[in-house]
């Protein structure tokens, strides 16, 4: 039998893609990513931000009023990790030694240590009473950005506060756009009385006045980040609902959707790998500018003092103190140009991401 006669037992062809990372890449995926990098101000903009981010994660390493490492009589210790008494190292007291103290730094010298401090020796809560003039005092070579009205140190309010609001930012993007997606998803494919029912609460319930329940709750507990985040998902996971359910509303009657009906195949499953695949490409372009909201979100309420607890680094509590403390500008133009370029980055990185998924927009 000739090759031209022979059957053809290789079964359906696959679409060819290549391996990154160990994995299998489509085509589709491969063109998007190469859109995305094309996009030079996003992608350096997620370049940017993630490191950003990553540096901050280490923030005790960076900015702290602890010692990364002393040497003292021929030991090595690590204050920014285990706690160690006074006496530890001669003095008198039973408590946590302050290192900042002269005293303290010369029963070191006394023993031949050493102390390796880390880039910025305050953290955000650390008061520097050694200032040269009333707090809040101007940037110098000790405070890189000057201190507040509490004599506390910018820059390292800055950092933590950066890591807390993007952190918060990231947690209640991912966890309310789970559920506006599971929500978006069961209101699409069912439709009829479900889409009807959902669609008349989604529109009572959006109609809530958040803040006003805010400062209600503020006067019953006080309000930490996982009160806050459970406060703001209640409200925050109608964001993406709209858009998931019009895309399961358009596809439900897709002949492939029909088949798999008549074939007996579960709803779950005709929802999970026929459907919503469809509808995270509208989602994921939304992504970004949630995050961008959340963390608004959350520097809105720490500015009008219904956020984190007093004394939490806060990117909205250093604008409120600039708003209060005018003679000190570094205050206010600190968090605002941070603010301004967290939430630029962030915007930039999503228009890079929804050119990627745009199917019209190609790159030479």
């Amino acid at each position: 039998m000739s090759d031209a006669l022979a059957p053809n037992n290789a079964g359906p062809r696959r679409p060819k893609g290549r391996r990154i990372l160990g994995m299998r890449v489509t085509p589709l995926t491969i063109r998007r990513l190469h859109n995305f990098r094309k996009n030079g101000r996003g992608f350096w903009s997620m370049w940017i931000f993630v490191t950003l981010l990553v540096l901050t994660l280490f923030a005790e390493l960076i900015a702290n009023d602890r010692p990364l490492i002393v040497r003292f009589d021929n030991a090595l210790l690590f204050p920014v990790l285990t706690d160690y008494p006074e006496t530890r190292f001669g003095g008198e007291f039973e408590t946590a030694a302050d290192y900042r103290d002269p005293y303290v730094q010369e029963l070191i010298d006394e023993k031949g240590g050493w102390i390796v401090w880390p880039l910025i020796e305050f953290t955000f809560d650390t008061i520097n009473y050694n200032l040269p003039q009333p707090a809040p005092s101007p940037p110098s070579g000790t405070n890189w950005l000057g201190t507040d009205d509490q004599g506390r140190d910018v820059m390292a309010r800055l950092i933590y506060g950066f890591r807390i609001s993007v952190l918060f930012g990231l947690v209640l993007t991912a966890i309310s756009s789970v559920i506006g997606i599971l929500a978006g998803a069961v209101q699409g494919y069912f439709g009829g009385w479900t889409d009807l029912l959902f669609q008349r609460f989604i529109e009572i319930w959006s109609g809530m006045p958040t803040l006003f329940l805010l400062i209600i709750l503020a006067s019953i507990v006080t309000p930490n980040f996982w009160w806050l985040l459970g406060i703001l998902l209640l409200f925050s996971w109608m964001a993406l609902v709209g858009v998931v359910r019009a895309e399961f509303l358009r596809a439900r009657n897709f002949d492939y959707v029909r088949a798999a009906r008549a074939l007996g195949v579960r709803n779950s499953t005709i929802m999970l790998k026929h459907l919503l695949p469809n509808a995270m490409v509208a989602t994921i372009t939304f992504l970004p500018f949630n995050l961008a909201g959340a963390v608004t979100v959350l520097t809105s309420l720490d500015f009008l003092g219904f956020g984190l607890p007093p004394g939490s680094a806060s990117l909205g509590e250093l604008l409120a103190q600039g708003k209060a403390n005018l003679q000190a500008p570094w205050l206010g133009l600190t968090g605002f140009f941070t603010l301004s370029i967290m939430l630029t980055l962030v915007v930039f990185t999503g228009e890079a991401v929804r050119d990627a998924f745009d199917p019209r927009k190609t790159f030479a």
